[in-house]
């Protein structure tokens, strides 16, 4: 199977790119540090305006209807930056849900605009950014509540990343707030742009871990020049250059909502997780001393690649999913990593 993005793809994928490097460098992250603000509303207005809230829902909706290939991209890009607005979570998993409901109660039209809609899945522990939501999305057992924020209570958990607002949800289910039966593919999509964004942030480490090698000197030569640290660079680069068609593949294959697609996506997540791991701390490991410290941008982006690790789903988890359907189905040359079998 050939596979390959188209040129509209790649051209929206390096507009966003060109807008959030330039939007969301290290220093406007660490002026938000300063001040103990999470998000800069300018550039939340500049993603607004560039629509790409709504590249997952119909085109008959106000969106774009595009598919998760056209995100993927985005996603990645939004994780190289360390993008701390909620762009991915916003476009890649609570505007596709709202979409996909019968009645959403208005906040379609409201999300597209900006206006933020926090997901509480049952798989994860705690709901991101729920301060900021004007609704929320929450599971009572296997159903979905469409929650006005007025009507729950925070509760605030301390993050290890500064950019992360952990929240859990106290709040009383009615048949007023009852949206949908099940969450559809929610967590599938939750997994698949978080492995995106996991791309690109370890990306992002090696990338200062070059620059770093390049510049530091010891003993009159840049350490770049050592064997030793070559190998360490270059086996994280490694990691990730496989990692990423894997999240590629799981964005093409995931509208499919099959045994196969749902393996791929759970690969992505954890081929992404450990790929992201390992040039975090390569990075680290890189700078020495100094990338312990805040002093190192590194640590930023460290600190993203942890609390995405776990996030739609550990490890353990995917990998169940994935040794569900190596036991479930033939396996072999012809059906391994074929998206559909026959029967």
């Amino acid at each position: 199977m050939y596979f390959a993005f188209t040129e509209d793809q790649l051209a929206i994928t390096d507009a966003a790119r060109t807008m959030l490097l330039e939007a969301c460098t290290a220093a406007d992250l660490r002026k938000l540090l300063e001040t103990g603000k999470t998000h800069d509303d300018a550039r939340w207005s500049t993603i607004v305006e560039m629509g790409l809230l709504g590249i997952l829902a119909p085109e008959d909706l106000g969106g774009l209807g595009m598919g998760p290939t056209d995100l993927v991209g985005i996603a990645e890009a939004a994780g190289y930056v360390g993008l701390p607005e909620p762009l991915v979570e916003l476009a890649g998993v609570a505007i596709p849900l709202l979409a996909s409901l019968e009645d959403n109660k208005g906040w379609l039209e409201r999300a597209l605009g900006g206006e933020y809609v926090a997901v509480g899945h049952p798989i994860n522990r705690f709901v991101i950014d729920a301060d900021r939501a004007g609704a929320l999305l929450l599971a009572d057992g296997g159903a979905v509540h469409l929650v006005p924020a007025e009507a729950v209570t925070l509760v605030r958990h301390d993050s290890f990343d500064d950019f992360r607002r952990l929240f859990t949800i106290d709040w009383t289910p009615s048949a007023d707030t009852l949206v949908a039966a099940s969450w559809g593919q929610t967590a599938e999509r939750g997994a698949l742009f978080a492995a995106a964004q996991l791309v690109g942030l370890g990306q992002r480490c090696i990338d200062l871990a070059v620059a770093y090698a390049k510049d530091r000197t010891q003993f009159g030569k840049p350490i770049g020049s050592y064997q030793a640290v070559k190998h360490l660079i270059a086996n994280a680069q490694v990691q990730i250059e496989f990692a990423r068609p894997v999240v590629h593949a799981a964005a093409a294959e995931l509208a499919l909502n099959n045994e196969a697609s749902k393996a791929r996506g759970a690969h992505a997540k954890i081929a992404a997780s450990e790929a992201a791991d390992l040039a975090a701390r390569t990075a680290v490991q890189v700078f020495g001393a100094m990338g312990m410290t805040r002093e190192a941008d590194v640590h930023v982006f460290l600190k993203r690649v942890m609390g995405l690790r776990t996030s739609w789903g550990t490890s353990f988890r995917h990998l169940a999913t994935v040794l569900d359907r190596i036991t479930s189905e033939r396996t072999g040359p012809d059906a391994t990593f074929a998206a559909e079998l026959a029967h």
